[in-house]
């Protein structure tokens, strides 16, 4: 609900999602319908940024494993985003090593640009680019910070929840969201996107 602060994507839906997922737990299958409804979108372009044109595959056996464990599960909305992320990313990694490819991110842009109502002054930056031109931006960042943006911006994790995603400090990986967002935002020519507003992601770079 709105506190005056602009939410971050996923935070209004972490409400709903963190009910669900309770209910699920207790064999409600509606209630695990919902939960995926909620976290499929955001984790299908994670992938899609890892795994290209495999991502529906990858993200099945993601929610095989997901259903299999969800009994094991500790925590709320935001926490099963997280955890839906890792098991996603686990997944995807185990796929490219059977393929002997190294991750994609040249896909990942345009998933952020479908994304509705995105608020904060980075991603204001990433919805004003056309498709082709975010194709361009974006493959061109560094894969951490492609990775970064991806689980920030498109999964609506917080910084600690995308860096235990990774396995790497928040600070670092607060710094390499910071660093892609903010070369897409001078790419844009909005040099005012890092500028207005709380600097969400650290002053660091």
């Amino acid at each position: 609900m709105g506190q005056g602060g602009k939410p971050r994507r996923g935070q209004a839906a972490d409400g709903e999602l963190g009910m669900a997922v309770a209910r699920a737990q207790e064999g409600d299958e509606d209630a695990f319908s919902v939960a995926y409804r909620l976290v499929q979108p955001g984790l299908l372009g994670y992938l899609r940024g890892l795994v290209g044109d495999d991502a529906e595959d990858v993200a099945s056996d993601a929610w095989l494993e997901i259903a299999r464990d969800l009994g094991r599960f500790r925590g709320d909305g935001a926490g099963f985003r997280g955890w839906t992320a890792t098991i996603a990313r686990h997944r995807a990694l185990d796929h490219l090593r059977r393929q002997k490819t190294r991750p994609r991110p040249s896909v990942l842009e345009q998933d952020v640009l479908e994304l509705p109502g995105v608020h904060n002054t980075h991603d204001q930056a990433l919805e004003s680019i056309s498709t082709e031109y975010a194709l361009e931006l974006v493959s061109g960042l560094p894969r951490d910070q492609a990775e970064a943006v991806l689980l920030r911006v498109v999964v609506g994790l917080d910084g600690p929840a995308a860096a235990r995603v990774l396995g790497k400090r928040p600070g670092a990986v607060r710094t390499a969201s910071y660093r892609g967002l903010k070369t897409l935002a001078r790419q844009l020519g909005a040099e005012g996107v890092t500028d207005d507003g709380p600097r969400t992601l650290g002053e660091s770079g």
